[in-house]
């Protein structure tokens, strides 16, 4: 059983960062972040597949987040910049053990954190 422990929520004012940590308690060869909002449905944010580095983000956040990973450190990182009020959610970090084919989907992911919480305020 992979655990998955995030941090870095918190509240920021629109236009801020904030950079969220997954650190995994095993390798997974692919990680995804998703977030979602009180009375709306999970939403993918970004994608990795860890092995070759690939990357998939949600529109909405295209050229604002990035995904980065420390292999050392089993840790897997949502750098989110420019952030809008749209972007408040609780945010999970979710693990493969396999290769996905969607990135961006939820049910390719069968391990996931508890969440962590980001609030921007505009």
């Amino acid at each position: 059983q992979v655990q998955l422990v995030e941090s870095g929520g918190g509240s920021v004012q629109a236009g801020g960062s904030l950079r969220l940590s997954c650190v995994a308690s095993e390798y997974t060869r692919s990680m995804g972040w998703f977030r979602q909002a009180p009375g709306r449905e999970r939403e993918g944010v970004a994608g990795l597949d860890r092995m070759y580095g690939y990357t998939a983000f949600a529109d909405s956040v295209k050229g604002r987040f990035t995904i980065l990973q420390d292999n050392a450190k089993n840790t897997v990182y949502l750098q989110m910049n420019s952030l809008k009020y749209e972007d408040t959610a609780m945010y999970y970090c979710a693990a493969s053990g396999s290769w996905v084919r969607s990135p961006l989907g939820p049910h390719e992911y069968n391990y996931w954190g508890q969440g962590t919480q980001v609030t921007v305020s505009s």
